[in-house]
């Protein structure tokens, strides 16, 4: 009799629970206890990192770190990438990978900030990023599960395409929001208890795919692909239209991040997203989720983007160069990544 697959390889629910058997190694009993405690200790040493951050940035610059304004700001610029990195787990956990992530994220801004467009206002703008994040959703799906590319390959074709077609829509040129509705969710008057409609978009975001992740069908079925997508087959999985519904709600996800980069920007520009792949990737990586697939977390890649949004904010407040800080995200990625390779061959996956 087969055994569902580890708890380690998913931050909620036993992830195997799909129709028919999946084949995998026996475990212990106890095992799964030992898996949970790995998964808090991996949440509780991100949760060590961001304390230990903001002791740097308050020790550094305490009136400027510290201030509501800019812990307001750190949230803010967090829940846009934030929003990214959800839809990039799901596709990573299923072993695969998006790096047309920023450039989604630039056409559907673009597009959402046409004269056109902003005709129908606030709902408009929104319908409209989402539906463009779909529609190139949608095509890297097509590529992926049906049509046999690479992900890598098709995802950069489409970064590639979409910035090309963002430029071409744009002539180059900023087009700025006249819609009032949407500039006023960007000013201090529209913040509910404080906290900016932004970070509020990126909680229900947050809390959606967690409960989708862990708590769905679906969730476990993305795990079972990237954990093996030949025994998730062998149980009944339909693997290519999994796929297709993954690179969609990345598509989907990269829509709603562009209308908040809207909001936040007042604009739509080409160059929206810039290096948007580099940070929701290594966001999910040192938040746990496994680059070759079959394990993923939510809140450690939420978590993961506070570290980066963090570190950024400090640098920018001790005048440090943007190379030192792409020094330091690179250093960070290649720690994890050695991280997770010893974890697999300690046999802790």
């Amino acid at each position: 009799m087969t055994q569902p697959l580890s708890p380690a390889q998913h931050d909620g629910p036993d992830p195997a629970t799909a129709p028919g058997p999946v084949p995998a190694r026996p475990r212990k009993n106890g095992d799964g206890r030992r898996a949970a405690l790995r998964l808090d200790v991996r949440t509780l040493s991100l949760l060590g990192v961001l304390a230990a951050l903001v002791l740097v940035g308050g020790i550094t610059e305490p009136d400027a770190f510290l201030d509501t304004g800019n812990l307001q700001l750190i949230l803010t610029q967090a829940s846009v990438i934030g929003v990214v990195t959800v839809g990039a787990t799901f596709v990573i956990t299923s072993g695969g990978i998006d790096l047309s992530v920023g450039a989604m994220v630039a056409l559907a801004s673009v597009w959402a900030t046409t004269l056109a467009t902003q005709e129908y206002g606030l709902w408009g703008m929104l319908f409209t990023a989402v539906v463009v994040g779909l529609g190139a959703g949608l095509v890297n799906g097509v590529l992926i599960a049906y049509g046999g590319m690479v992900p890598f390959i098709a995802t950069l074709a489409m970064m590639v395409s979409a910035r090309g077609l963002a430029l071409q829509l744009t002539d180059g040129k900023t087009q700025i929001v006249t819609v009032d509705s949407v500039l006023d969710l960007g000013l201090p008057d529209s913040y509910v208890l404080g906290v900016p409609p932004l970070v509020i978009m990126f909680a229900v975001v947050t809390v959606v795919g967690w409960l989708v992740f862990n708590r769905t069908t679906f969730g476990r079925r993305t795990v079972a692909v990237g954990g093996n997508a030949e025994a998730a087959r062998l149980a009944g999985i339909d693997v290519r239209r999994q796929r297709l519904y993954l690179y969609l709600l990345s598509g989907a996800c990269c829509g709603i991040a562009a209308f908040m980069l809207v909001v936040l920007s007042g604009s739509g520009q080409n160059t929206n997203g810039n290096l948007y792949e580099l940070d929701a990737i290594a966001a999910a990586i040192i938040g746990g989720t496994l680059l070759s697939g079959g394990r993923g977390t939510i809140i450690g890649s939420v978590l993961g983007v506070l570290v980066f949004t963090i570190i950024t904010n400090i640098f920018a407040l001790n005048n440090l160069q943007s190379d030192v800080q792409q020094i330091a995200k690179g250093a960070i990625i290649v720690a994890a990544v050695l991280v997770q390779r010893r974890t697999l061959r300690n046999g802790e996956t």
